[in-house]
């Protein structure tokens, strides 16, 4: 597909940006599609959002934005209006223009995350779930896992307070949440929500030492899509589910979301 003028333009908002999976994932979907449309990334670094957004809203081909990290929160106060989850957890990863104009946001990652595990068959209903990471996507995630019947959610956070912030906002039936160290002992489910594992050289979430056979563990990192946390879980005899089944599940949300139909995650 060549680019034209009248080809459409979506993009990831992010910093670093040579990582990410998306403009792979939406260009595939597009050609598949026959879309006359390309997805881009945009390296912003944190604190220089509010500085980009001005020219992102003059760009009139722009039609949508996945945004991710460092701007999750940033975003917020720039936008015109929220969906449910991002009014309740206080983070966005997809923005669309409205019809009225300015921007509505909503936020995917949560419910992306628990449509990847449950996909690998892994049940959230009724499950004890260790989550270590309460940051952006580690909200998303926990009121996504709440929202899905897990019984128990042990959070744990290296910022003091912020794991007993979140453990107090997960009022849903049936649900123990609380903030605690990160024991594997007790759990089913094992998250890592936190960014370690992205770069080369980044410390565990956690001692993978006392993994046992019958747990699993999920991380959010989609590339590497084996991290070191994986590749300890497999040596321990886990079952585990890799970023990438997180990634390609928010991307599914997304995608309809932005208004793209026909959505089937290509094999990339």
């Amino acid at each position: 597909m060549s680019i034209t003028g009248r080809t459409r333009l979506m993009a990831i908002v992010g910093d670093p940006v040579a990582p990410l999976r998306s403009p792979a994932l939406f260009n595939a979907a597009f050609a598949r599609l026959g879309r006359d449309a390309v997805f881009i990334a945009f390296e912003v670094p944190a604190g220089e959002l509010s500085a980009a957004w001005p020219g992102l809203t003059a760009l009139r081909n722009l039609d949508g934005l996945v945004i991710t990290m460092p701007h999750k929160e940033a975003v917020i106060p720039l936008l015109d209006a929220l969906g449910p989850t991002a009014a309740r957890t206080g983070t966005v990863n997809t923005v669309r223009r409205r019809a009225e104009g300015g921007w509505e946001g909503e936020m995917f990652d949560g419910e992306g995350f628990r449509d990847g595990l449950e996909r690998a068959g892994h049940a959230v209903r009724g499950a004890r779930i260790l989550q270590v990471g309460c940051g952006a996507a580690g909200r998303a995630i926990a009121h996504a896992l709440a929202r899905a019947g897990a019984a128990r959610l042990t959070l744990h956070d290296a910022a003091p307070g912020r794991a007993a912030i979140l453990a107090a906002s997960l009022e849903y039936p049936g649900l123990s949440a609380a903030a605690g160290d990160p024991d594997l002992r007790g759990h089913d489910i094992v998250v890592n929500a936190t960014p370690l594992g992205l770069r080369e050289g980044d410390p565990m979430p956690f001692d993978p030492a006392g993994l046992r056979p019958s747990q699993v563990v999920a991380d959010v990192i989609p590339n590497p899509e084996v991290t070191p946390l994986i590749a300890a879980a497999r040596a321990a005899g886990c079952a585990t589910v890799t970023g990438r089944a997180m990634h390609e599940g928010q991307a599914r949300l997304a995608a309809a979301y932005l208004g793209i139909e026909g959505w089937e995650t290509p094999g990339v």
